[in-house]
């Protein structure tokens, strides 16, 4: 007879899951201190995105998970791709319909995550968010392959639908409507524009004594932005 205790402890050995708690390593690729920080948010981030794109461990450098909340206050969390850096914030683009569009218009605010574990590096940041201007969608959206075009007008993102098979159709017809002609943004696609107030650059250290610094923006009317070191 097996021995339920044994039989147990067999299947901690082959749950990932169970060994959970055991899991850690330490962070000792790097540190951020102030004396090395640059001026603004924005000059960081150029910073250590030029090194994200760099490190061939990383995929994709400009994916960024983007927080929102509905107007009950439920989060939600998904992952796109930043398409944009200046002074006003980070831009990305999507269905103003899909889950993430209706949430940003009960409550347009945000949060965003870059995280580059291989540089044992994240940055986080906070802002109110605004759709961007009609012209700078269409120039992004010109830019896109046809294919990707196309798939906007077709998708009814974070809609249900029937199966694969009612997607490809709807693309087939899109494809069939347009034909070789140029593609148009669809009214209901366009870009965000998260206007950054803070922007917290991670470090990993060892012994979980990271690195934690912010730009925060104290004054807006003023443009007075602090700099803060926070306990990790």
């Amino acid at each position: 007879m097996t021995d339920p205790a044994n039989s147990a402890a067999g299947n901690d050995a082959g749950d990932p899951l169970a060994r959970l708690a055991g899991t850690r390593r330490s962070y000792l690729s790097g540190e951020l201190s102030e004396d090395v920080l640059a001026p603004t948010w924005l000059e960081q981030l150029r910073i250590w995105f030029g090194q994200a794109i760099a490190d061939e461990r990383i995929g994709e450098p400009n994916a960024m998970q983007v927080a929102t909340a509905d107007a009950a206050g439920r989060p939600d969390l998904r992952t796109v791709l930043a398409r944009g850096f200046d002074e006003a914030g980070v831009v990305f683009y999507t269905n103003y319909s899909s889950a993430k569009g209706r949430q940003l218009a009960d409550n347009p605010v945000a949060a965003a995550l870059f995280s580059w574990l291989p540089l044992e590096r994240q940055v986080r940041l906070r802002g109110p968010v605004a759709k961007v201007e009609r012209a700078e969608t269409a120039r992004y959206f010109a830019s896109r392959p046809r294919g990707a075009q196309l798939a906007a007008w077709a998708s009814p993102q974070s809609e249900p639908i029937a199966g694969r098979a009612e997607l490809d159709r709807r693309l087939a017809e899109v494809t069939e409507r347009f034909g070789d002609g140029e593609i148009s943004p669809p009214p209901h696609w366009g870009g965000y524009r998260i206007a950054v107030t803070e922007a917290e650059f991670w470090q990993g250290r060892e012994f979980r004594l990271h690195d934690r610094l912010r730009y925060r923006l104290a004054d807006p009317a003023a443009d007075r932005w602090v700099i803060e070191r926070l306990g990790p």
